[in-house]
């Protein structure tokens, strides 16, 4: 029988959760976009979209303005992509508080959970310095074909942590996610950055800073009986 690991597994978000990253998206799109006869602006994004499937937005945006067709949405996704990438090398910083957190957290495994691209996140993991925490276990969206809020995403990633949803435990700042995690049978920890305008669904733990996040964690590890790493 295996021997008994970390009672949790912790599957973070990557935008807006581990790094600072949805202004420099926000801004990315509201240069590419509009081009393309799609008007899009920063505010748009961060009150409508924070956390949608990029091609979501696309298609919801043509149903407003104008259809593109394949070639064009191609060609507009590169165009994002590439300076999306350029951004996030120059200039993305870690979600604040978050080393400190990660640091605390390093008996518990953890990995990635994202809509976006697994380029997208091995770059922001890297220009980020969080690289350590997470090493290959990055999963992407776009590698098992489904995105938040879909639940299968973050199980897909319990799965292949080796955990049961009930010892999984999300990190997610958007609420697409929160839904997600909720979904999928999982404990949420929701990355509140605007608590003034958005809710917290009750089941899941709202937090404002990363530097909350730990004494959660642990607080949940206490009372999680340690689990037995299913077969690979």
């Amino acid at each position: 029988m295996p021997e008994p690991i970390a009672p949790l597994c912790l599957l973070f978000d990557s935008d807006g959760t581990l790094v600072d990253s949805e202004i420099l998206l926000a801004e990315v799109m509201a240069e590419t976009l509009p081009p393309f006869g799609l008007p899009f602006s920063a505010t748009q994004y961060m009150e409508e979209f924070r956390g949608i499937r990029f091609l979501d937005i696309v298609q919801t945006l043509e149903k407003r303005f104008t259809l593109l067709d394949e070639t064009q949405r191609e060609q507009l996704e590169q165009n994002m992509r590439e300076r999306m990438a350029e951004r996030m090398i120059a200039e993305l910083k870690p979600i604040a508080g978050m080393p400190q957190a990660l640091d605390q957290l390093r008996t518990f495994p953890k990995a990635v959970a994202s809509n976006g691209p697994l380029a997208k996140i091995r770059c922001a993991m890297q220009a980020s310095g969080l690289a350590e925490h997470f090493g290959e276990h990055l999963f992407s969206a776009y590698e098992f074909k489904v995105w938040k809020p879909d639940p299968g995403l973050y199980l897909a990633a319990a799965e292949a942590m080796g955990y049961p949803p009930e010892h999984c435990v999300v990190i997610d700042d958007a609420a697409v996610g929160v839904q997600a995690g909720l979904d999928a049978g999982m404990q949420v920890v929701h990355l509140n950055h605007f608590p003034d305008t958005e809710s917290t669904p009750p089941r899941a733990i709202s937090i404002t800073h990363a530097d909350q996040l730990a004494d959660i964690i642990n607080e949940i590890a206490t009372t999680t009986v340690p689990c037995q790493l299913s077969p690979q």
